[in-house]
């Protein structure tokens, strides 16, 4: 696999894992008993934690990754394997 298309696959991953964690430990103002201010929305998040969520979205990206990696180098799953599972789905 060229490291353009590891790098590519990567951000993908990347991305995808960003987003299932965004909603990770968002609280809005009702549940932090904070008073909302005029214009503001009352569900709008209080704390993001975005840090965290960045660092959580990165190991986890890493992870899924290396299995893939591993996956594709060893061979571990050929195109034959998918169509037979694909004809069980059918």
């Amino acid at each position: 696999m060229a490291w353009s298309t590891a790098a590519a696959i990567y951000f993908l991953i990347w991305w995808l894992v960003l987003f299932c964690t965004l909603p990770i430990g968002v609280r809005n103002a009702a549940e932090d008993g904070v008073a909302v201010e005029a214009g503001h929305d009352p569900g709008a998040p209080t704390m993001i934690g975005m840090k965290f969520k960045l660092l959580l979205t990165t190991i986890v990206a890493s992870i899924l990754f290396a299995v893939l990696w591993v996956i594709y180098v060893y061979r571990l799953v050929s195109l034959e394997d998918l169509g037979t599972l694909w004809g069980l789905l059918k």
